[in-house]
């Protein structure tokens, strides 16, 4: 669930963007100048993209760090993914948001994997 603040905030930047693409529609209708129109695309296309970033920074980025931190504390030193773990959390500040999806990706499976190697270190115990 997305906290109620982000939600106000990208909402309003859809419904100004939505403003922006009405007013392009009026302007490729009475035939507007076009350096006009491509002004208006870039402005409306770095709002779309400053929701989008806003969006995956809540839910991935900071999904992300928690996972890797939860990750990195169920490996008890001799888990067999040390390096990748270690290699993540080194990574995190440069993830580009178009990888955040894929990290979460792999470090779920490593959570997974720590888990059940954690549930048959105990039940071996």
């Amino acid at each position: 669930m997305l906290p109620k603040d982000l939600t106000k905030d990208i909402k309003t930047r859809l419904q100004s963007i939505k403003g922006q693409m009405d007013g392009l529609i009026r302007m490729l209708d009475e035939g507007k100048d076009p350096e006009k129109i491509l002004i208006q695309f870039k402005a409306a296309k770095s709002g779309l993209d400053k929701a989008h970033y806003l969006l995956l920074d809540e839910t991935f980025r900071k999904s992300l760090a928690i996972k890797i931190s939860e990750t990195s504390s169920a490996c008890p030193g001799n888990c067999g993914n040390e390096e990748q773990i270690e290699m993540l959390r080194q990574q995190f500040p440069a993830i580009g948001a178009d990888d955040l999806t894929e990290k979460m990706k792999e470090i779920s499976r490593l959570k997974n994997h720590l888990d059940r190697f954690n549930q048959l270190d105990q039940n071996n115990s």
